[in-house]
């Protein structure tokens, strides 16, 4: 972000709004959410207020072919929501949230009014805040140790704050998750074109911003149990490196009762919110998006006693090796100044 420009925006703020510095650790936090393949699909404005920051999306950073309709990226920019009112919470304001603010800008996502000082929320924002920066997910085996079910309702209420349900599966039900998530990823290999888009954002130097490095990506499951994503679609187990994983995976999906743009970003709220109460009490966490991505195979997952539910996300816990970061771009460099708009993404629901 130019100096001129924050000298500008500081002269243009009270002594009521947070300052450029300020404004930096907030958006670090905000860019340090999950992405699908870590596209990081956003991009930040400073609003025609200057305590306000905007959240659109960008189509270059979006995946066409293996979300065409913009879910998962609606998905990434709320929990890139979400970690922006934690950071405001955490640092002594108080954030006041629209969703899609702008019928006519349906590529601005998300604003957030930094209000007055406030007291932070006591220990419980200070460990959100905290764990942002240790959360990442990890594709490395887990062990067997049985996630407490206190740990497993806190993630529920997390995500129930956020206006999504999150089930924890039955063994039984695990294994049926497992099943279709297997066929979604043998269709995701066998076709060429989402092949091709997967490998394009893994298939990159170590010293890119943005994407998964190869040491991130984890090895597939010897045994064949658990399917994890070959980003490299290679389909030859002799190809790649194989260890055993977890015999019982604990799995959990997201669910929605609606389907709409708004619920997407409320689900990527639930499932940052859930990541980040499940990195404090120290567990591991994966992403299984692979059925998500195939509309069939996304209605098969839905649980028999919610059959009207939608599904956002499939997520896998437990505990194990903490997994390799991925990189993330500057803050400032999502930071758009010119007063353009960014381009738009497709918006249409499945």
């Amino acid at each position: 972000m130019p100096a001129a420009h924050l000298v500008r925006q500081e002269a243009a703020m009270s002594s009521t709004h947070p300052d450029s510095s300020t404004l930096e650790r907030l958006l670090s936090a905000a860019v340090a959410a999950p992405s699908m393949h870590n596209t990081q699909p956003w991009r930040f404005r400073l609003g025609a207020e200057p305590a306000v920051v905007e959240i659109h999306a960008t189509v270059e950073r979006g995946l066409p072919q293996e979300d065409p309709h913009g879910r998962a990226l609606h998905i990434a920019a709320g929990a890139a929501l979400f970690n922006l009112r934690v950071a405001v919470t955490h640092l002594g304001w108080k954030p006041v949230t629209r969703l899609l603010p702008d019928p006519r800008a349906p590529g601005l996502l998300a604003s957030v009014r930094i209000t007055r000082r406030a007291s932070p929320r006591g220990l419980h924002a200070a460990e959100l805040y905290e764990a942002i920066w240790r959360r990442h997910s990890s594709r490395f085996p887990f062990t067997d140790e049985v996630v407490p079910g206190r740990v497993l309702n806190d993630l529920v209420e997390a995500a129930q704050i956020e206006g999504a349900r999150l089930a924890v599966t039955a063994p039984g039900e695990a294994g049926r998750l497992l099943r279709v998530t297997a066929e979604a990823e043998h269709r995701n290999h066998s076709d060429p074109y989402r092949s091709a888009e997967s490998r394009r954002w893994t298939s990159r130097d170590e010293a890119s911003d943005t994407g998964i490095p190869s040491a991130a990506i984890g090895p597939q499951d010897a045994f064949e149990r658990l399917p994890m994503r070959d980003f490299s679609a290679e389909r030859s187990m002799e190809r790649l490196p194989a260890r055993p994983f977890e015999r019982n995976p604990t799995l959990a999906f997201l669910a929605t009762g609606h389907d709409r743009r708004s619920d997407w970003l409320r689900a990527g709220q639930s499932l940052q919110h859930v990541l980040l109460v499940a990195t404090a009490h120290g567990l591991r966490t994966s992403l299984l998006h692979q059925a998500l991505e195939w509309p069939d195979l996304r209605d098969e997952l839905r649980s028999p006693t919610a059959p009207f539910d939608h599904v956002q996300m499939l997520i896998r816990l437990g505990y194990g090796p903490e997994g390799p970061v991925t990189p993330r771009r500057s803050p400032f460099s999502f930071l758009g100044v010119d007063g353009t708009a960014p381009p738009e993404v497709p918006t249409s629901s499945p």
